[in-house]
């Protein structure tokens, strides 16, 4: 019968690898732990001074230890609250994201809930459109809208279940911008499909824009779409209602003087 090549091996043949694998972990364990004897208020202290000065790297792992050292005491809730948003200023966002729902779930009752809304509204927000983004000349409304609208129901439970929080003006006034900006994509891709000689789905994309979104400004470019794609589809009675609808409601409309090129910024770049 023959024997396994791996039954001849020498015993001790396998020794110096199990020696260096001992010595490594051995160097692992023997490295200290800075923070053994540092009180839960010392390790806030150092996390709050590495995150002030930016070195949320480092931030991070200081809260992770606080929230272990010190739970079930409100500084461990303060831990989590404050590592979420040094991860998101980290650039860690969808690991910010997962601490504010962790912590939602966990204290269902804390008398932060409605920060822990907001910074989870803010996250995607800035993730999605950015209060700036202006200044690269980036079109927010060409841009993937999922985190738009996870901010705006974050910012909507917000505003529905805080009424008076310190937080709700500000997230009343990102809803109004996530809108623009939702009603914006549709007129977008309605655009896009006018351009490419598609006129039923711009029309359709342009009429889902006016239906969702309404007492907005990208309102008056979709009814523009709609009455451009009316007048290519030959669809003369619809082309003219539709017109009597824009200049009802935007008299002063550039578009009907100059076209497309009424407005040569977008919306968001009046921010």
């Amino acid at each position: 019968m023959l024997r396994s090549k791996l039954s001849v091996v020498p015993r001790w043949a396998a020794f110096p690898a199990a020696a260096i694998v001992a010595a490594l972990m051995a160097g692992c364990a023997s490295e200290p732990d800075k923070t053994a004897n540092w009180s839960p208020n010392k390790i806030y202290s150092e996390a709050k001074d590495e995150s002030s000065s930016g070195a949320y790297d480092k931030a991070v792992p200081l809260y992770e230890k606080l929230e272990g050292r010190a739970a079930g005491t409100p500084l461990a809730q303060q831990a989590q609250l404050e590592k979420a948003y040094a991860q998101y200023k980290g650039g860690e966002k969808a690991a910010a994201v997962a601490t504010l729902d962790r912590f939602m779930k966990l204290h269902p009752a804390s008398p932060a809930y409605d920060y822990a809304l907001y910074m989870r509204g803010v996250v995607n927000f800035n993730d999605d459109l950015g209060m700036f983004s202006g200044l690269t000349r980036q079109d927010l409304s060409e841009r993937d809208q999922k985190a738009a609208k996870e901010s705006f129901e974050s910012f909507k439970e917000l505003v529905t279940r805080f009424p008076e929080s310190r937080y709700t003006p500000d997230a009343r006034a990102r809803m109004n911008y996530i809108v623009n900006s939702l009603a914006q994509y549709e007129v977008h891709v309605a655009r896009y499909y006018y351009s490419r000689g598609a006129y039923l789905a711009a029309v359709n994309r342009a009429q889902l824009a006016i239906s969702d979104y309404r007492e907005v400004p990208a309102v008056e470019e979709a009814l523009y779409i709609m009455v451009r794609s009316y007048d290519a589809l030959g669809l003369t009675q619809l082309r003219d209602d539709t017109q009597r609808v824009l200049t009802t409601n935007y008299p002063n409309s550039a578009y009907l003087a100059r076209g497309f090129r009424a407005n040569d910024k977008s919306w968001w770049q009046l921010w």
